[in-house]
């Protein structure tokens, strides 16, 4: 496998991570942005992958790339507010089907993953230099 493909490798996981990460910056935006019951609010959004082979690499040497952004499916939460605006005739506010605990998880696998692949590029890079270097003396 050449060099070239490590970077291409690093890099389609980066662009992924990236996409992930702004996905759950959106969900954890919303996550307390109130909505009448009676209506359709923010859904949290997941990111989904792909696993696709690098031209002219071994079969093994996959990239990655996004296919879709789907809603999640999960039901939003009520909570009791009645002096809420948006409350409904019963006195229930629905906000977003957020979990802000999962969505720091989310955030900190993707933001490891962002910077392992980062340091992949870095280490290739060096390995680089270091072989022209040999090959110059």
């Amino acid at each position: 496998m050449s060099m070239n493909n490590v970077f291409h490798i690093a890099a389609s996981a980066l662009t992924a991570q990236s996409m992930r990460l702004n996905a759950v910056a959106s969900n954890l935006a919303n996550a307390e942005s109130a909505h009448a019951s009676t209506g359709e609010g923010y859904k949290a959004k997941q990111v989904v992958f792909q696993a696709v082979p690098m031209a002219g690499a071994a079969p093994w040497a996959q990239g990655v790339r996004m296919t879709e952004v789907v809603e999640d499916t999960r039901p939003g939460r009520l909570v009791y507010d009645p002096k809420h605006p948006l409350a409904d005739d019963k006195g229930y506010v629905a906000y977003p089907n957020v979990d802000p605990v999962e969505e720091m998880v989310n955030m900190i696998s993707a933001s490891r993953s962002y910077q392992t692949n980062a340091e992949v590029m870095a280490t290739a890079k060096d390995l680089m230099s270091r072989t022209l270097a040999i090959l110059q003396a």
